[in-house]
């Protein structure tokens, strides 16, 4: 076994992470906990893992729920594509696989929504088989233990960290070995301010040696955020907020959101057009911005008192549900924020029978 190898899973044996909940799990387990962890903390993901496991606690269950449960247990996480691909990849395995995980490298990276990297992960923490990760956290590693230089996103330089990460590979206890290098990248390997008097391998780490752990890995290249801008209407009569059902791809795919107008559309139009009435009192509320990965959306939100019975204005696709029970339906985060306060607001108003305004 090669000594970076040795020194990974020796120091991860000591001081890495051993009590994660899909440590040591099954396949399925296993499946889930890379999926949720694509570009979210381990924090954030715990209490989402244990809560989806408690409804899907197989992927005979996962496969025989529909869309709307499994997105409902999954709002707030984000990138909801990664829900709507682990529903379509149960019920492919139930289709095409007898409802077993498969197990070899091919059939895993066939699944929906499992690229290279996840499709090793799984072979190497659920079966033990021998295949090289290259997740965010070890792209950090190997680029300062190499002194690869040059933005990982880019062909050349992603080509490189692979043929690291084949190359470092142990010929066992490769479980432990892939746990203890996406340890050293979250708890010593940092992005800022690495801990490299702790690392295990900074001896002969070559951006230490050579002071380049603060240039390396190279960062993206950076670009302007695009601003892009939005108002979400809150239609309120008494406690009832109306919702709608987003297309099945995109932003917010089969989410539950509020009914949105771009600039310039003329409010009272719009609710007239889609709803069939206007609202009795309109409040902006205060502006706000949610960050995606790719751009900045700006939310005017506007609280519109309905004055239209909520059951007489539903068009397809639509729903009214009081703003408690709408709290629990699949809705994005910055739909879920507004209905918070809005709840808060109703409940606070609640003993002296007053609309809020």
């Amino acid at each position: 076994m090669g000594y970076f190898a040795t020194r990974i899973i020796a120091w991860q044996r000591q001081h890495g992470r051993n009590t994660l909940p899909w440590q040591g799990a099954d396949a399925y387990r296993v499946w889930l906990s890379e999926i949720m962890l694509q570009q979210t903390q381990v924090a954030t993901v715990l209490p989402y893992y244990q809560n989806f496991l408690a409804h899907f606690p197989d992927i005979a269950t996962l496969a025989a729920a529909d869309e709307e449960a499994v997105l409902t247990h999954w709002s707030g996480l984000g990138y909801y594509s990664r829900a709507r691909n682990l529903h379509r990849t149960a019920r492919d395995i139930m289709q095409h696989h007898d409802g077993k995980f498969p197990s070899t490298f091919d059939d895993i990276l066939a699944l929906p929504g499992i690229g290279r990297s996840t499709a090793a992960a799984i072979c190497a923490l659920a079966f033990h088989q021998r295949h090289a990760i290259l997740d965010g956290n070890v792209k950090r590693v190997l680029a300062r233990y190499c002194a690869i230089a040059g933005y990982s996103g880019d062909k050349k330089i992603e080509v490189q960290l692979w043929q690291q990460a084949e190359a470092l590979l142990p010929q066992q206890n490769i479980a432990i070995y892939t746990q203890g290098l996406m340890d050293l990248g979250t708890l010593v390997c940092k992005r800022s301010k690495p801990l490299c008097t702790l690392c295990p391998v900074q001896t002969d780490c070559a951006a230490y040696q050579t002071g380049q752990t603060a240039q390396l890995p190279t960062p993206r290249p950076r670009k302007p955020l695009p601003q892009k801008h939005s108002t979400f209407l809150l239609l309120l009569n008494g406690s009832d907020i109306l919702l709608q059902k987003r297309p099945p791809s995109g932003i917010w795919g089969g989410l539950w959101c509020l009914p949105q107008v771009e600039a310039g559309q003329n409010i009272d139009t719009y609710c007239m057009q889609h709803f069939g009435g206007m609202a009795q009192k309109t409040i902006a509320l205060p502006v706000f911005t949610h960050t995606f990965t790719h751009f900045n959306l700006h939310i005017s939100p506007l609280l519109l008192h309905w004055q239209h019975q909520p059951r007489q204005t539903q068009e397809p696709g639509s729903m009214w549900l009081d703003v408690q029970e709408a709290l629990g339906a699949a809705i994005p985060t910055p739909v879920r924020k507004l209905l918070q306060d809005i709840h808060t607001t109703l409940q606070e108003s609640a003993s002296q029978s007053i609309n809020i305004s």
